[in-house]
């Protein structure tokens, strides 16, 4: 397997992981994680990506004192990439809907991508 595909790989277990929730969406709440927590609702679910984000800090704070650290911040951030995906769900939003927008910003200077969103 090549470079490009393995990373078409990659992107697409974004892709199957927004799947396997969004049919979690209609499973009976205790047959999964996802399941409960789309049926506990926008807060429980707000709750989570804001612990995650949190321990993504955290993590990166010591990310330089300890070997372990660089794979503690890792897992975190797909912790708190997980949690979002599931507030994604939660709302009918798709990994695609992020994936495009990071695409159009792709070739836009940071500042003026920023001071576009003022005049919104």
């Amino acid at each position: 397997m090549d470079t490009q595909q393995k990373k078409a790989h990659l992107y697409a277990v974004l892709g199957e992981i927004a799947e396997v929730m969004e049919a979690r969406r209609q499973a009976a709440p205790e047959s999964s994680y996802v399941s409960q927590l789309l049926h506990l609702g926008e807060d429980a679910i707000l709750k989570k990506v804001i612990e995650e984000a949190g321990e993504t800090l955290m993590a990166s704070k010591d990310v330089e004192k300890s070997a372990q650290g660089r794979l503690h911040l890792i897992k975190e951030v797909a912790d708190l990439w997980f949690h979002s995906m599931v507030l994604m769900v939660y709302h009918g939003l798709r990994v695609e809907d992020v994936l495009m927008e990071l695409k159009r910003r792709q070739n836009i200077s940071g500042i003026d991508e920023k001071a576009s969103r003022n005049k919104e």
